[in-house]
């Protein structure tokens, strides 16, 4: 299978990348590599494209005109991009499905900001006119992860094609088909040759490769927190600007006055929407102590009433790992909680039955018994594993809930809006959700505090950090 570089679709001369189906361990394609020579080439072609007139000097209702035909075309064909992502990751097809229609509405919300923002004018010190105008970096590489292909890179690839950018995406080796299917849609909806370049292959082989070419001017990179460190020191030796959204290892907190139905509903998403494979999992359920073992019934039950099964299957409402490494993964980790001396009160293991055997599966599990110092309370699993913490006071809370290195988002369950907004105020979270969980919206700011990450995407802000502030003075004297 051949992949967008140097304004056409190449074969590529490194070596052949196989993805697999997690749910049944099939062979999904074979898809060809760059060279590191071809990187440099499709990285050059791309500066060329950026530079040219036919979008750099675009004017912005122009360049929205392209955003708004991708955004339609995402939209018809959608089912196609769904697919392409459950194949490859796993994901249930209804969940597949709402993120094509996320990626539609992003690139539509982007094509609108493209049109709509305005320049600055600051204020006047003297007899001139000084104006801040906005400008493209040139070329822009995006590195994004397997979990949610189909959201992060619209997010990444509409606020900087609005920003006047190209684009060299570099997809995870799990999740490639995603990738190709929308850079296909975007050609087909009649975007400029070279404005989306995909560099399929290993992160490892591919990404020190890309982020060395000259004409890469930022990178904005969404994955693990150590990938994010390395990436960081790459780009400061460059000095070029990086947007990191990292890992997260994100308190859920159900307080006396809750309603603990609705917030055990809450926290049942929050973790095992999408087997937990999210960076803003709420992995780490805070609970008042008088309270923790009917909290822990009630979500057991639910926790075993989840429907896993096929990704393709109509009652399914989990499906699979994203890969068999990563659920061996997640395993270790249950393990070592087993050794830290947690108590498993849900799953903890793979599911029994034909429909599983052949396919990376693992249950929805619950643990109990751990203090927060555990390694599994501390360390992000990236998968369907829940532990459970009780706590006294409200200063107990505080004090544990920011007892980690990452900051990514929080979640919390009251009547109290007034105690809801003190603590919303004082956890170390770049999210905060109040009586709902993972309710995102492509119009609000989005990053993490700590080893979560560098920079906002999302929003207004997303689409300024694909670009660089001019200051021009015009003398009036």
């Amino acid at each position: 299978m051949q992949f967008p570089a140097l304004g056409r679709w190449i074969n590529g001369s490194g070596q052949v990348l196989k993805t697999v189906n997690p749910a049944n361990g099939e062979l999904n394609a074979e898809i060809g590599t760059p060279s590191a020579d071809e990187i440099a080439e499709a990285c050059a072609f791309a500066h060329m494209t950026a530079k040219s007139d036919s979008w750099r000097k675009l004017k912005p209702h122009e360049r929205a005109s392209h955003l708004y035909r991708v955004a339609a075309a995402i939209s018809e064909n959608a089912e196609d991009l769904a697919q392409a992502q459950m194949l490859e990751n796993g994901k249930a097809l209804d969940e597949c499905r709402k993120q094509a229609a996320s990626a539609a509405a992003t690139f539509r919300y982007y094509a609108a900001a493209c049109e709509t923002m305005e320049a600055a004018l600051p204020p006047t010190r003297g007899n001139y006119l000084s104006i801040a105008t906005y400008e493209p970096y040139g070329v822009v590489a995006a590195i994004t992860p397997w979990n949610s292909p189909l959201t992060m890179e619209a997010q990444k690839i509409a606020p900087a094609l609005a920003a006047g950018n190209a684009v060299v995406l570099k997809p995870s080796e799990i999740t490639t088909l995603p990738s190709l299917t929308l850079a296909r849609i975007c050609e087909d909806a009649g975007l400029p040759k070279g404005l989306i370049t995909v560099l399929p292959g290993y992160g490892r082989e591919i990404g020190p490769a890309l982020l060395a070419q000259p004409e890469v001017r930022m990178v904005s990179f969404t994955g693990g927190t150590e990938t994010g460190r390395a990436i960081a020191e790459t780009a400061a030796r460059r000095l070029i600007p990086a947007a990191l959204e990292l890992g997260g290892k994100s308190p859920h907190i159900i307080l006396e006055d809750a309603d603990i139905e609705a917030a055990c509903d809450g926290v049942i998403d929050g973790i095992f929407e999408g087997m937990g494979q999210s960076c803003v999992a709420g992995s780490r359920l805070f609970v008042p102590r008088d309270k923790h073992d009917r909290i822990v019934d009630m979500l057991v039950k639910k926790a075993e009433a989840i429907r896993l099964g096929q990704p393709t299957a109509a009652d399914t409402e989990i499906g699979s790992l994203s890969s068999f490494q990563h659920r061996d993964k997640v395993e270790e980790y249950v393990e070592l909680a087993r050794q830290e001396g947690g108590t498993i009160a849900a799953g903890g293991c793979r599911p029994a039955g034909a429909e599983y055997e052949n396919g990376a599966f693992y249950r929805p599990t619950i643990i109990t018994g751990l203090t927060n110092s555990a390694r599994v309370c501390q360390e992000e699993i990236f998968g369907p594993v829940l532990c459970v913490l009780p706590f006294d006071d409200e200063d107990d809370l505080v004090a544990t809930a920011n007892d980690t290195a990452f900051g990514l988002a929080c979640g919390i369950w009251t009547s109290d809006y007034r105690r809801a907004w003190r603590l919303a105020r004082a956890i170390d979270a770049g999210t905060v959700w109040i009586n709902t969980y993972k309710q995102l919206s492509i119009a609000a700011p989005f990053g993490g505090f700590k080893d979560s990450g560098i920079g906002r995407e999302k929003g207004l802000q997303g689409l300024r950090l694909y670009q660089q502030a001019k200051s021009i003075y015009l003398a009036v004297s």
